[in-house]
């Protein structure tokens, strides 16, 4: 039994547990309208912000570190008669050879980076490719935050269809960990058939907070400008945008 031709496993499940999210889109238009040319979308994944610029005339960029999600972000772009450069590099260690207005890193990438080491590098590699003023906006998110962890409760499952294959991936526990936290999704697919398949995953988002990213990036040469949000949906947490200028 194989999943439906067309999909990479990491496509798949990218899929389902992003590609739904919208609560940020405007967002991100709005800093793009503000600071006009060139966007980096950093941990773009398969499009969900980077299509949707592109279809406002953005000049965007993404990046990502897997190769399938960039070669599903091309192809769609492709299909929709839009322009999206594409890179596959890691937010830690890349060097495009271009400088952006603008760069996001939506949905908490900055929180999957490994902690201080990763950040830094981070911002160092962002601050390289920024023009003279310009800015980056990165999203960041704590499921936990003013929840005791024995009683955090997780939010619903997310679910797509593809080629007659439901997929369905549920956080069943949001934890508390050593300087993370710790969210267990239970992924099942469930063939045209009805075979049944079960696998689990486990996402550390870093403990950080806004205050802190900021601290971090104005010892690197940013100055931090007012702080954006977008709210809590039904499916999703809300999160703080953290904005900042390159000095």
């Amino acid at each position: 039994m194989s999943r439906p031709r067309t999909l990479d496993e990491a496509v798949i499940w990218h899929d389902v547990e992003c590609a739904a999210y919208s609560a940020d889109l405007q967002l991100w238009l709005d800093l793009a309208t503000e600071r006009p040319g060139p966007l980096l979308d950093i941990g773009c994944g398969t499009g969900r912000v980077a299509l949707q610029l592109a279809e406002q005339a953005v000049d965007v960029t993404g990046l990502d570190s897997d190769p399938a999600l960039v070669t599903a972000l091309t192809a769609r772009a492709r299909e929709a008669g839009l322009r999206v450069r594409t890179s596959v590099a890691d937010a830690r260690s890349f060097d495009l050879g271009r400088q952006f207005a603008l760069a996001v890193a939506p949905m908490q990438v900055v929180q999957l980076l490994g902690g201080v080491p990763g950040r830094e590098a981070t911002l160092r590699c962002v601050r390289r490719h920024l023009q003279a003023g310009g800015v980056f906006a990165a999203a960041l998110a704590d499921p936990l935050e003013g929840v005791p962890a024995e009683d955090a409760l997780p939010p619903l499952p997310d679910v797509r269809e593809d080629d007659g294959w439901v997929f369905s991936s549920t956080p069943v526990t949001v934890r508390a960990d050593t300087g993370v936290t710790a969210i267990d999704r239970l992924r099942q697919a469930v063939s045209p058939e009805g075979e049944l398949i079960e696998s689990m995953a486990t996402i550390r988002l870093d403990r950080l907070s806004p205050g802190e990213l900021e601290a971090e990036a104005e010892a690197l040469g940013f100055r931090a400008l007012p702080r954006r949000g977008v709210p809590e949906t039904e499916g999703y947490v809300g999160s703080t945008v953290v904005v900042l200028e390159a000095a």
